[in-house]
């Protein structure tokens, strides 16, 4: 099943709850704009390469479209269209005056210099700078991207339409950014890993954790849990998985990741195991947070943890969600999961129009009180209408945008 298939299916499954009508359904499903570009560009060594960007703004019902840009060499429009879809949904869960929207261009960054990645990135912005901005669409960061690319999007909007540093989040804090947007997703999957232990009566003391995945999200999670006295047994990035039963020393793993290139090659204090192995680990609590497609029917049976926190982007297949709910193990859907980032990107934003910086107490604190806004408000739905927590946070997002869209009215 591919990406969009799989956040059809959800939506379907959210909206035969909410008994819609299917010319509802197609119309909250349907994009509002879909844009794919050429992007040419000349390589250091003089060569011409061309690239393919996308951009899909689903829904702006509830205010401007918000959603990452994605550099991976797997990019295509049926991604791109899925991630987009989910956003609408994913910024209607936290209630914040968001719609949703999601880019990306298929390359590898790896495989290209600094200059080469700026060179593109500008090359992009060239192609998309007149449907994107402060009040129309907000891009930020995703896989394969991070504050110096925003940094480069702000500079080269700016040269089209003046200063305006609210066309992007996610900026370095020296170029108008926000102190704690780096840790935000990851500090919001500890936020929601924690309130599902208390809601399930287990101690966070004796919880252990399995996190597959390194990168912003996956180590800021793990500080996170660590500092709350839960004991994160396995780690992994790219290449491989690491565990130890005791528990990773996790500030001596980012210590290790960041003098190796944010790599955790050759990393010898904990066994080594393949990131299939992590999944499989007998843990309280497996939290992917790499790619999405990692857990499907073919490993589902041997996924042991009975709580997952999904924080990566569409982790989990839907045949794969199907065995996990008859087996009556609890999913935190990435719909509310990961959405500390996009929340703290609305922070971001929010003091980027008023021309005023928080302080990161202050971000903190807000980012604290709407995740658990939210997270209560999806498990009382769950609750109330006996069904999962994907499904109950669909039927909230969703009837979120349904009434934004009546009531600003079809014509």
């Amino acid at each position: 099943m591919r990406a969009l298939e799989a956040t059809t299916h959800y939506f379907n499954q959210a909206a035969d709850q909410l008994d819609l009508t299917d010319n509802m359904r197609v119309l909250l499903r349907t994009p509002k704009r879909e844009v794919q570009v050429q992007i040419p560009v000349e390589m250091d060594n003089g060569e011409l390469q061309t690239f393919i960007g996308y951009r899909v703004q689903h829904d702006n019902s509830r205010g401007p479209m918000k959603g990452g840009l994605r550099y991976h060499p797997e990019v295509d429009l049926d991604e791109v269209r899925s991630l987009a879809s989910l956003m609408t949904w994913k910024t209607a869960v936290v209630n914040i005056p968001y719609g949703g929207a999601k880019g990306g261009i298929s390359i590898d960054p790896r495989s290209v210099s600094v200059r080469e990645l700026e060179r593109i990135t500008r090359k992009f912005i060239d192609q998309i700078h007149d449907v994107i901005g402060p009040d129309t669409d907000i891009p930020a960061p995703d896989v394969g991207t991070g504050a110096e690319v925003m940094a480069w999007i702000m500079s080269q909007y700016n040269k089209y339409h003046g200063f305006n540093p609210a066309v992007v989040t996610s900026k370095p804090v020296e170029l108008f950014g926000m102190p704690g947007r780096e840790e935000a997703t990851g500090r919001g999957v500890g936020i929601f890993t924690l309130k599902t232990l208390s809601r399930l009566g287990r101690k966070i003391h004796e919880t252990s954790v399995a996190i597959q995945g390194f990168g912003n999200v996956g180590s800021y999670a793990a500080q996170f849990l660590t500092e709350a006295e839960c004991k994160v047994v396995a780690i992994s990035d790219v290449s491989g998985g690491y565990y130890r039963p005791d528990g990773i020393d996790i500030a001596g793993a980012l210590k290790y990741s960041r003098e190796h290139r944010y790599s955790l090659e050759g990393y010898t204090e904990a066994e080594r195991i393949s990131n299939e192995e992590l999944l499989e680990l007998k843990v309280d609590v497996l939290i992917p947070a790499a790619l999405g497609g990692v857990i499907t029917s073919d490993n589902a049976d041997r996924v042991q943890a009975p709580i997952i926190i999904e924080a990566a982007n569409e982790p989990i297949r839907p045949d794969a969600d199907k065995i996990f709910s008859d087996r009556g193990m609890t999913v935190l859907p990435d719909v509310l999961a990961n959405a500390g980032g996009v929340t703290a990107s609305y922070f971001e934003w929010a003091q980027n129009r008023q021309h005023y910086q928080w302080g990161l107490n202050r971000v903190r604190q807000e980012l604290d009180h709407v995740l658990s806004s939210a997270f209560e408000r999806v498990w009382d739905m769950s609750q109330e209408r006996s069904v999962s927590l994907r499904v109950a946070a669909y039927m909230i997002g969703i009837g979120r945008v349904g009434r934004a869209t009546i009531l600003g009215g079809i014509a």
